[in-house]
């Protein structure tokens, strides 16, 4: 009766490892297919990967992790955003033209090289280009063309 309890178990454990092994490599393969499509649209690439997982299994999961795209598309996207927010503001920065240093917008000197970057009008006292000869807020004409508007 002992041996025949023995192989019982034996059954028993063998089937519950068997079981929880099969369950394991189904998920391994319903997992990767996420995975990978998360990370490309390839369709060939889903179908390797999922099949490299079914045929190899634990092996087949150490293959997919080395040769998996490193970033989900999501993150590719929001990177791709960031770099472009990035160069949008680098290139939005007005630099002095004497030093090319960043100022600001509402300057009418560099602080750094004391170049004249905007004038003043007379009759409203917004800040204006060097080169406009009338102020666009008030139609004032300003006083200090530049020397080839004179000639003209």
């Amino acid at each position: 009766m002992e041996v025949t309890t023995l192989r019982n178990v034996v059954l028993i454990l063998t089937a519950w490892g068997g079981a929880f092994l099969a369950a394991l490599w189904l998920s391994l393969i319903l997992w990767t297919y996420r995975d990978i499509r998360r990370r490309t649209r390839d369709r060939l690439a889903h179908i390797l990967a999922v099949l490299v997982i079914t045929v190899l299994f634990l092996p087949g999961l150490v293959i997919y992790w080395i040769l998996r795209p490193p970033q989900t598309l999501e993150e590719e996207y929001q990177q791709t955003l960031e770099e472009e927010a990035l160069l949008q503001s680098i290139e939005e920065a007005i630099l002095c033209p004497g030093c090319s240093r960043k100022i600001q917008p509402d300057w009418m000197v560099c602080p750094s090289c004391h170049t004249k970057l905007r004038k003043l009008c007379y009759q409203c006292h917004r800040l204006l280009e060097l080169g406009w000869n009338i102020c666009p807020y008030c139609a004032t004409p300003v006083a200090g063309m530049r020397k080839e508007e004179k000639d003209l």
